[in-house]
């Protein structure tokens, strides 16, 4: 678990004309559920097919055609309501949200308002060491998607895809806990990391497939506390709400100039308009979309068409036993069991994917080395030529490497050269330190031999290295070069030190 022992992080405090401000911030984040099939329909949700090609008579709205609920969706939301460590109801419904636009060819979308799948919870985000924001869940619902409309591919037209149409989301609420533009943009990685970690959406961003809409307004100090105490939003100042956004960056952006533009309103007199608004990377600033929407806009009704959904507990108790480890308590094993920092043990389970590429590498060797390697030599080749670890070494070749540097075969500067070997020509790391002659040299005797030719070689130095112990380092260096890097460090560290009598 994680080690609640943690600080709350200051509130961002922006300086205006008339006084300091603080920013209060709360999320709406779509993740796009891991499932085969529309939420409805039996339709692909494959992300990239020929525009309306997966497009069943349900999501086009053809007369009769009546919904059928995708237990699977419903299973992913449990999943990722027990992940985290949120209220399963087990009892929800589904409602009507009434509007009409071209890419919605019902005119309502089916989404739950009153009585959501998943209650309250709670996402701890850490902002260092010993610091960490509780971030409440207020619900999370499911609903579908809507479609797409392109306006730049004719002058004169747009075109609809409803290809996504259907699409099963997952609408996570946050209440308004966030207290700055990092802290926001920190809080959807870590939900992105937990979904990922549960299988129950990809978060990939770049394809729509998680979302995030951000409610942002301002105060004055001791106004939230307030609002904490009496869970009152009168204290809170009015909120706008910035949609579809799908960058960390731009979100802290639009966070800070939506703040900056509602302060600036303020200490002007003026007073902020609830809206929707937009972001324009380009220009860097937001700008408004329309005037923000209340529950009654929509005239949300009971969807006819849909029954209660009523779930089973032992089904939920099902689904909580065959949870994966989730990242927190992952990191804590990582830090217990094999010794690793906060700092490493935080890049190791940053990734489900990373995570269990390190326990493959393992194979029973040292934890720490084992992650100093990871992050340091194939994360470090990984990044460089945008590939994954797996790409780089299968954690075989992780293993078999340092197998041999634990045993003092190899020193980890030829480990790094086994390893750009391997990457440029895929053979086997034991076979290259074989053939290629790399493996170290432990026998004293001929380490001994070079040792004496270069303190013979170099009177001066040896004077200098007795009177600076230091600089014994400069024929450990010529030692090494001597052979080829291949000398065992430790045992031309001893030899030097006897030598010189240091």
């Amino acid at each position: 678990m994680l080690d609640l022992s943690f600080d709350a992080p200051k509130p961002k405090v922006i300086a205006g004309a008339t006084g300091d401000w603080e920013l209060v911030i709360g999320m709406e984040i779509h993740a796009q559920v891991s499932t085969q099939a529309k939420l409805f329909s039996g339709a692909s949700t494959t992300f990239g097919a020929e525009p309306n090609s997966n497009v069943s008579f349900i999501d086009a709205a053809m007369p009769g055609m009546l919904p059928v609920i995708n237990e699977f969706c419903i299973e992913q939301a449990v999943r990722t309501g027990l992940g985290l460590k949120a209220q399963i109801n087990l009892r929800s419904a589904f409602d009507r949200k009434n509007y009409f636009y071209p890419d919605n060819p019902q005119g309502y979308q089916i989404s739950q308002l009153y009585h959501p799948i998943v209650g309250e919870g709670e996402v701890i985000v850490e902002m260092g060491a010993g610091v960490a924001r509780v971030v409440r869940i207020e619900r999370i619902h499911v609903e579908q998607d809507a479609g797409k409309s392109i306006h730049d591919m004719d002058p004169n037209m747009s075109f609809i895809d409803l290809n996504r149409t259907g699409v099963p989301l997952m609408e996570i609420v946050s209440r308004p806990d966030i207290r700055g533009p990092e802290e926001a943009a920190a809080y959807v990685v870590k939900l992105r990391q937990i979904l990922r970690y549960l299988g129950t959406c990809d978060g990939n961003m770049q394809n729509g497939n998680l979302r995030a809409d951000v409610n942002v307004s301002v105060c004055r100090p001791g106004q939230y506390e307030k609002y904490m105490e009496t869970q009152d939003f009168g204290h809170l100042g009015t909120r706008c709400e910035i949609k579809n956004m799908n960058s960390m960056r731009f979100i802290q952006q639009a966070i800070d100039y939506e703040a900056r533009r509602q302060i600036a309103i303020l200490e002007d007199g003026g007073k902020v308009d609830q809206e929707t608004r937009l972001y324009d990377p380009d220009k860097g600033e937001t700008r408004s979309m329309r005037s923000k929407e209340e529950a009654q806009d929509y005239r949300y009704f009971p969807d006819p068409d849909l029954l209660p959904l009523e779930i089973e507990q032992e089904w939920v108790d099902e689904i909580a036993a065959a949870m994966p480890e989730l990242p927190d308590a992952k990191k804590a094993r990582f830090m217990s069991d094999f010794g690793l920092t906060d700092y490493d043990a935080s890049v190791l389970t940053a990734d489900v994917e990373l995570a269990r590429y390190f326990e493959e590498s393992l194979g029973g060797g040292d934890g720490k080395r084992t992650a100093n390697w990871i992050i340091n030599e194939v994360l470090g080749r990984a990044n460089k030529a945008e590939v994954t670890p797996r790409q780089i070494a299968a954690p075989a070749v992780n293993t078999a490497i340092l197998a041999m540097v634990a045993k003092d075969e190899i020193s980890t500067k030829i480990a790094k050269d086994v390893l750009e070997i391997h990457v440029e020509t895929g053979r086997d790391p034991n076979e290259i330190v074989e053939t290629e002659g790399m493996k170290q040299v432990t026998d004293t005797g001929a380490i001994e031999a070079a040792v004496d030719e270069i303190i013979a070689a170099n009177p001066a130095q040896v004077e200098k290295a007795k009177q600076n112990p230091k600089l014994a380092g400069w024929f450990v260096g010529q030692v090494m070069k001597a052979t080829g890097g291949k000398a065992n460090p430790a045992a031309v560290n001893a030899l030097v030190s006897a030598k010189l009598g240091l």
